[in-house]
C-alpha cells in the first residue's frame, strides 16, 4: 500500500501534469538551453522548477511521453520527500529524441542534488549527487557615462543585482550625483559559483570595487575578519571604510538645496536652510546614517513627518518630510548604520518630495556634506594576515584578467 507521502506526491504530480497536458505552455520552466540539434546527434537541455512537483509537468511540456515523466516526477520526489525549493534540471537525451530522456540531474543553489537514471533491468534509480560547485572571480572594467552609474556598470558587464552593492560601498567616500562625472574609472570583481558546465549557479557576490575620479580614487576589498556575523569593506591597507556617518542617508538622490541661507520656497523669505535637501519620489528608503538611538519621532511642526537619531552624548542625525516609519521604528529604539527607518515623502512645510537631512553636533546644526567623523577601525595581528592573503590572491586575479 503507498504510504500517505507518496500518494500525496502522486497526486500532486497528477494534477500538475494536468495542467500541462490542458496548457500545453511553450516554456512551462525557464530553460537555459539553445534549440535541439537533429536526432541522431542527442543532446541536452536545462531547465529551472520551482519545486520538485514542478517535475513531470515539466517534462511532459519537453515532449516527454506522461507515463515516463510520471516515472521520473515519482523516483524525485520519493527521493527528496517533496521537499520545497527551487531546482536545476538537466536532461539528457542520448537519441536525440525528445520522448527518450535517459538521465535527469536535479540541483539546489549549493550544487547537491540528485540524478535519476535507468538501472541495468530497467527501473529508475535515484542516486544523491554531492555539490559540485566551483567558485570564480569574474573582473569588470568600464567608463561612465553621460547617463548614469546604473547603465555604466550594467554596459561594462556588472550584474544589475549588484550595482547598488558598489554604490553602497563608496556611501562613506562618494557622492554619486556630484562627484561621478562622464569618464570616470570603475572596476568590479564579483564571486560566481559554476557547475561542472560553467553555468553560474545562484546570486553572485561582490568582492571589490575601485573608483577613480578627477579628484581622487579608491579600492575596497570585502572582507569578513573571524567570529564576525558578516563581511564588511576594507581599503588595501585593512582599515575599514565604515566612518561615524554615511555622506547620503538616501539612494539614487540629487542635492537640491545646500546648507547655508537661501530663500525659503514656501514662506518666501531668506533664513539658513540648516540642512541638505536630497530630491527622490515619495517612498525611497531612508537609512540611518549611523548607529544610534531613536530619541524623537513623529510630527515635528515644518519638518513634518521626523525622525532623530542620537549617535553620541554631541552628535544627532536627523530625517525630516517622511511619508511613512518603517516597521519596528519607535522612540528607544536602536537602529544601525544602514538600517531603513523611514520612506520620503513630501509632509511639513515642503516644496516637493525630497529628505530634508541634518547633522547636528552638541545641538546645533552644520553641514553635513562638510562634517566627517574619521573614526575607523583597523584590522591587526592574525585578521591583518589573513585580509592580505586574501587581497593579494584578488589582487593576482584581477591583473590576470585585466591583461
Amino acid at each position: 500500500m503507498l504510504s500517505v507521502l507518496a500518494a500525496g506526491a502522486i497526486l500532486a504530480i497528477l494534477v500538475a501534469i494536468g495542467w500541462g497536458v490542458l496548457h500545453r505552455p511553450s516554456a512551462p520552466a525557464r530553460s537555459a538551453a539553445s534549440k535541439a540539434p537533429a536526432a541522431s546527434d542527442g543532446f541536452h537541455r536545462t531547465l529551472v522548477i520551482a519545486r520538485i512537483q514542478d517535475l513531470a509537468a515539466a517534462l511532459t511540456a519537453e515532449g516527454v511521453a506522461t507515463d515516463r515523466a510520471l516515472r521520473f516526477g515519482l523516483a524525485a520526489n520519493e527521493k527528496l520527500e517533496g521537499a520545497p525549493g527551487e531546482l536545476r534540471v538537466s536532461l539528457t537525451f542520448p537519441n536525440g529524441k525528445a520522448d527518450d530522456v535517459e538521465r535527469i540531474e536535479l540541483r539546489r543553489p549549493d550544487g547537491s542534488g540528485l540524478v535519476i537514471h535507468p538501472d541495468g533491468s530497467g527501473r529508475l534509480v535515484a542516486e544523491d549527487l554531492a555539490s559540485d560547485l566551483q567558485v570564480r572571480i569574474k573582473v569588470v572594467r568600464g567608463e561612465m557615462d553621460a547617463n548614469s552609474f546604473y547603465s555604466s556598470a550594467v554596459a561594462a558587464g556588472v550584474v544589475d543585482s549588484l550595482v547598488d552593492d558598489f554604490a553602497s560601498a563608496f556611501a562613506f567616500d562618494f557622492d554619486f550625483q556630484r562627484e561621478i562625472r562622464p569618464g570616470d574609472i570603475f572596476e568590479a570583481a564579483f564571486e560566481q559559483k559554476v557547475d561542472s558546465r560553467g553555468d553560474v549557479v545562484g546570486a553572485e557576490r561582490l568582492v571589490y570595487a575601485s573608483l577613480q575620479t578627477q579628484t581622487k580614487s579608491r579600492a575596497l576589498y570585502l572582507f569578513q575578519p573571524a567570529g564576525e556575523a558578516k563581511p564588511s569593506w576594507f581599503d588595501g591597507n585593512g582599515a575599514a571604510v565604515a566612518r561615524g556617518l554615511m555622506r547620503t542617508p538616501v539612494e539614487g538622490a540629487r542635492i537640491t538645496s545646500s546648507f547655508g541661507p537661501r530663500l525659503h520656497p514656501v514662506l518666501g523669505y531668506t533664513r539658513v536652510h540648516k540642512g541638505t535637501d536630497f530630491a527622490v519620489p515619495v517612498g525611497t528608503t531612508v537609512y540611518a546614517s549611523g548607529d544610534g538611538v531613536v530619541d524623537f519621532m513623529g510630527p515635528h511642526g515644518g519638518h513634518g513627518n521626523f525622525v532623530r537619531i542620537r549617535h553620541s552624548p554631541e552628535l544627532q542625525t536627523a530625517y525630516a518630510h517622511l511619508s511613512g516609519y518603517a516597521p519596528g521604528m519607535s522612540v528607544g529604539a536602536a537602529v544601525r548604520q544602514g538600517q531603513a527607518i523611514g520612506l520620503s515623502g513630501n509632509t511639513g512645510l515642503s516644496s516637493g518630495p525630497h529628505l530634508h537631512y541634518e547633522v547636528i553636533v552638541r545641538d546645533v546644526q552644520v553641514d553635513p556634506m562638510a562634517f566627517q567623523t574619521n573614526s575607523r577601525r583597523a584590522l591587526n595581528g592574525e585578521a591583518l594576515a589573513a585580509f592580505r592573503k586574501m587581497r593579494d590572491r584578488l589582487d593576482a586575479l584581477r591583473a590576470a584578467q585585466n591583461g
